[in-house]
């Protein structure tokens, strides 16, 4: 039986809330339930759950409420990465705004990167203060970038990049890119990484925007799709909130 009941939905601050889920979970089919990341679902098959490579993956690196909570969010992340390399899309993975790296390194596992032959950039401030545009995420830190560089030691072919996107792109990004994936939570960057990235990104390449479908960062989406647009693309709005666009 798949099922994945988590008490993790952003922005609800009333308990009255949790608690119908809890009581719409009672009245319902006992399968195929997936309550949170803002996503209550019932009688879906939740295949990716069955899928015994991604879970081992997933609950390897996944150490917080946040990182289960996102499972369907990370398994979309890692089917797209694995199509990429399944259909040899020319160019490198880039990440910008890897935070933990933890969905980098549930990828990794899950496609067997360190026998790939390409190379996996990831982008990050990994600290904050106030004068920043962008929120703090709970482990920002002074310590942060070191432990972020730990978890990928053992992977010669990821590269992990402190500095500010977009500008650190000037200095260190590849020529050639087959999946864009950007988290940034913040419309003047990822416009920026956009003017900087999407034009190296391969025909048939994809890039995802973590936060197109979230009502919390509208602005990204209200900034993406014209510049998109402009370009013949259209962005796919997932159930998960993330955006997809297939180069």
């Amino acid at each position: 039986m798949n099922n994945l009941i988590s008490s993790l939905f952003f922005g609800v601050k009333n308990p009255e809330f949790l608690q119908g889920i809890q009581q719409a979970i009672s009245n319902t089919s006992p399968e195929g339930i997936y309550a949170g990341d803002n996503i209550f679902t019932i009688g879906r098959n939740l295949s990716f759950l069955d899928n015994e490579a991604f879970v081992k993956a997933w609950k390897m690196h996944a150490e917080t409420q946040v990182e289960h909570a996102i499972v369907w969010r990370i398994y979309v992340l890692s089917w797209l990465a694995k199509s990429v390399l399944a259909r040899k899309v020319p160019g490198d993975f880039v990440e910008c705004a890897c935070y933990k790296g933890i969905s980098a390194r549930i990828i990794c596992d899950y496609v067997d990167f360190i026998n790939s032959d390409k190379h996996y950039y990831l982008y990050d401030l990994f600290e904050h203060d106030d004068a920043m545009t962008h929120h703090a995420m709970p482990e920002h830190s002074t310590t942060l970038y070191e432990q972020v560089k730990a978890r990928f030691a053992t992977f010669p072919n990821v590269t992990v990049t402190k500095g500010f996107v977009p500008q650190i792109l000037d200095e260190v990004a590849p020529e050639v890119i087959s999946f864009l994936h950007l988290d940034m939570n913040n419309a003047a960057a990822e416009i920026g990484a956009l003017e900087r990235l999407f034009d190296r990104l391969s025909p048939g390449g994809i890039l995802v925007l973590d936060d197109y479908g979230w009502r919390a960062y509208r602005e990204q989406k209200l900034a993406e799709d014209p510049w998109l647009a402009a370009r013949g693309y259209d962005v796919l709005e997932l159930p998960t909130g993330q955006g997809l666009v297939i180069k």
